[in-house]
């Protein structure tokens, strides 16, 4: 079994928090997760899985049963399915704020998941689940593959043929059912054709209008369907950095579908070779470097890029929890050429640290203050380094 990175943390929330909500999109192994933390634990802990009848069942006189149990630690999976579960679990909890009262796990953001957010604040940490990411699986994987494939078990695991088939399967049910049961009417066929075209812009200015004339839809229709696409781990919105008033700034956000193996399948790429002829190859690199940084950071770290009017641009710009500031340019290239836009950003920025990140290389310096190097050494040589 691959050991989640989560782990230990999931395990030291519940030494102080009464709630630890794992949420995560579906087939992404939070039920897994929550079995092994279950098998840690010092105390009595009851599984709850709304999917399944026999426990939903259990679930209709709610409060007695919980309060049946107050000595356990209760985990209820498919959370998403009884929103109304959050105001009964405030007020057990705060009845006793024990640490590790309740386990939730949800296949959608707390945004999405309606009431859980105003409901448990104060008395809930929210850790999001990802799909496998790179520093997990890459004594099993190689980069190529996860990059290519995806972090989703059920899709690295398969043959090219079947992962294709498990990602179609996934991304219907997604648009079909998951979102419905969560109260939302939407035209499942206009957000699989929104979800094409996002994958299509993969790295580039997100523009409502030009996505709503695409698709015969309004503005405001757009922006709601992305915010479930957002919710449902599905995209990821970068916002553009705003400190430096004294430029012209780019104030649309860049859109990324988050999952590189979905966002290949959406593009109907069939092997790894058809992705290096394909013109998203550099868009889908950076996507994917971006994705596997952000998922390693701390919840407190900040992520931007940057863009003036003008024409300067970097990629991505990282502010630590520190308060520093770090610089990345990605670059799908052997020997990465930097423009004139970059060294000015650089000067408007003025960053503690400059990477330029590409597929495959050690760490060496391109001048005094730019290092460049691969992901993986990025990932486990230098992020830590910065965190330390």
């Amino acid at each position: 079994m691959i050991q989640r990175g989560l782990q230990e943390r999931i395990l030291d929330d519940l030494s102080f928090f009464p709630v630890v909500a794992i949420v995560g999109p579906r087939q992404v192994g939070k039920t897994t997760l929550a079995r092994v933390i279950q098998k840690n634990m010092n105390v009595n802990c009851l599984y709850l899985d709304l999917e399944l009848n026999t426990d939903a069942e259990k679930l209709q006189n709610a409060e007695s049963f919980l309060r049946s149990h107050a000595d356990k630690c209760v985990i209820i999976d498919e959370i998403q399915q009884k929103p109304t579960l959050f105001n009964l679990l405030r007020a057990l909890i705060d009845e006793d704020r024990r640490p590790a009262r309740f386990i939730v796990l949800g296949s959608a953001s707390p945004s999405l998941i309606r009431q859980s957010a105003d409901s448990l604040a104060g008395r809930v940490s929210y850790v999001e689940l990802t799909p496998f990411s790179l520093l997990e699986i890459n004594t099993i994987y190689t980069q190529q593959q996860h990059w290519f494939k995806g972090g989703f078990p059920s899709s690295l695991l398969a043959s090219d043929k079947f992962a294709q088939r498990w990602v179609d399967n996934f991304l219907t049910t997604f648009v079909e059912r998951d979102l419905r049961q969560l109260g939302y009417q939407i035209s499942a066929n206009t957000l699989q054709k929104m979800l094409t075209l996002l994958a299509s812009i993969n790295g580039n200015l997100l523009n409502n209008n030009d996505l709503a004339r695409s698709l015969g839809i309004t503005g405001p229709t757009v922006s709601h369907y992305i915010d479930l696409l957002e919710g449902g781990f599905m995209v990821h919105r970068l916002p553009p950095y705003f400190a430096n008033v004294s430029k012209r700034l780019v104030k649309s956000p860049k859109v990324y579908v988050r999952d590189s193996g979905i966002l290949h399948r959406l593009l109907r790429l069939s092997s790894f070779d058809g992705l290096l002829g394909h013109a998203i190859v550099g868009a889908s690199w950076e996507g994917y470097v971006i994705e596997e940084i952000c998922r390693i950071a701390e919840p407190t770290t900040e992520f931007y890029f940057y863009r003036t009017q003008a024409g300067a641009e970097v990629d991505l710009l990282i502010i630590l929890p520190n308060s520093k500031k770090l610089c990345v340019e990605i670059k799908f290239a052997d020997v990465p050429v930097l423009s004139k836009g970059y060294y000015q950003s650089i000067s408007d920025l003025n960053p503690d640290y400059q990477y330029v990140i590409i597929p495959q290389s050690e760490l060496y310096l391109k001048n005094e203050s730019i290092k460049v190097c691969g992901l993986l050494p990025f990932l486990t040589q230098e992020w830590p380094q910065l965190m330390g």
